[in-house]
């Protein structure tokens, strides 16, 4: 018997979940508790392999501190771009959602001199086979 592979928006959406749930330093199991879930049904729905119900989107953005669009954010028309995003190629932003992704993130933007953020940004670079490609756009934190 074959199993169906999730839908790709329910991927996206639980990636998401879990990047801001994350970002907020929230275990699964206090999630879960928040909702009324047991960590395992958190975990399904960070996976997409359950789907999540407009109401319960809504009680886990409120739960988060996100509004519903948050979710939804890095779609288009209702279809997953993959790893194509803004025209740029070869960015995966699954990884962005990763304990790891997060943790650098978080790091990154807590230092407050753009000069040296946009510095360091460059040494990644070298580091990462792509020194010739100079850090020309502002280096921000996210409002």
């Amino acid at each position: 018997m074959t199993r169906k592979s999730p839908n790709p928006v329910d991927v996206h959406v639980g990636s998401r979940v879990r990047m801001q749930r994350m970002l907020i330093g929230m275990s699964q199991e206090k999630l879960g508790e928040a909702l009324g879930l047991t960590f395992q049904q958190v975990q399904k729905y960070e996976k997409g392999a359950n789907r999540i119900g407009a109401s319960r989107l809504y009680e886990i953005g409120a739960v988060l501190g996100v509004p519903i669009e948050y979710f939804f954010e890095g779609l288009e028309n209702g279809s997953f771009q993959g790893g194509e995003e803004s025209g740029r190629v070869g960015v995966d932003l699954s990884l962005l959602s990763t304990a790891e992704g997060i943790q650098l993130n978080s790091a990154f933007f807590s230092i407050s001199d753009p000069k040296l953020r946009r510095r360091l940004l460059e040494l990644i670079r070298v580091l990462g086979g792509q020194g010739d490609e100079p850090a020309t756009a502002e280096i921000s934190p996210k409002q």
